[in-house]
């Protein structure tokens, strides 16, 4: 299978290389410039889905909400699959519909992967009965809010040793307040009861170490909990390991006859 990957940071570069030591080609990445080429180069850097090669059959969106926005349309029209990161993006009703009704017109898929959480194949099949009760907390360090919504609340460089909750309120609402930082609510939120009905709680902790995500759910089914303590990649601070690892993962679930 021959992939294109949107976007140009820690996660696209990560997966690239995953992919190829997978046996997989990376034919592609679109980016927002792309710079004259000096001799070969692989894989080709491109601005459009239109100028991505006719061996393309997959596309990976390493780059974010504003990338899913720019291209995630025009990928499924097009009649390739799409694997993507930001599902914060999803929140917006427009958007999701348009995508639906594009990869209804193309023929494709999209399938969203997990990101920095786990847990979710538990919670889908838990919605199938009554699932009455989904939380998801979410757990950094105070630099790993920097840039975010956090700041207008708190003062990250001068926080005490108490953790302190700077939101609560719903996966819709935290996706729309924290795009960067509110991709793993949106998960369990498309794997449970919604946007509406996911609560979220974000939190700056001084002792936190690694970012932590936990998930507690409850209904017919009974009741669980899952916590994960995540990494970051080496390249950057900001981004998830597990994310990184959960888009190869999901592509290649994509292409498999037997599919866990």
């Amino acid at each position: 299978m021959t992939f294109a990957i949107i976007g140009n940071g820690a996660i696209a570069g990560y997966v690239i290389g995953a992919l190829g030591r997978r046996g997989h080609s990376v034919a592609a990445k679109i980016v927002r410039t792309a710079p004259a080429p000096e001799g070969p180069v692989a894989p080709v850097r491109v601005t459009s889905v239109a100028d991505l090669p006719e061996s393309v059959r997959h596309v990976i969106d390493c780059a974010g909400h504003p990338g899913l926005v720019a291209h995630g349309e025009r990928v499924l029209r097009a009649g390739l699959d799409l694997t993507t990161l930001s599902l914060g993006a999803l929140a917006d009703p427009a958007l999701a519909d348009a995508l639906s009704r594009a990869a209804e017109a193309g023929q494709s898929r999209l399938f969203p992967a997990c990101g920095a959480i786990g847990a979710l194949d538990a919670l889908t099949a838990a919605r199938i009965g009554r699932l009455d009760r989904v939380t998801y907390v979410g757990r950094k360090p105070p630099a790993g809010w920097a840039g975010s919504a956090a700041e207008s609340v708190l003062d990250l460089a001068a926080m005490g040793p108490a953790p302190v909750t700077h939101f609560r309120g719903t996966a819709r609402a935290a996706a729309v307040a924290f795009p960067k930082n509110a991709n793993v609510a949106a998960a369990v939120a498309l794997a449970g009861l919604g946007f509406d009905a996911t609560q979220v709680e974000l939190i700056a902790d001084p002792s936190a170490a690694r970012n932590i995500h936990e998930i507690e759910a409850e209904g017919e089914f009974g009741r669980f909990a899952f916590r994960i303590e995540g990494d970051a990649l080496p390249d950057n601070p900001r981004s998830s390991a597990l994310a990184a690892m959960s888009a190869v993962a999901t592509a290649e679930r994509a292409l498999s006859r037997v599919v866990i």
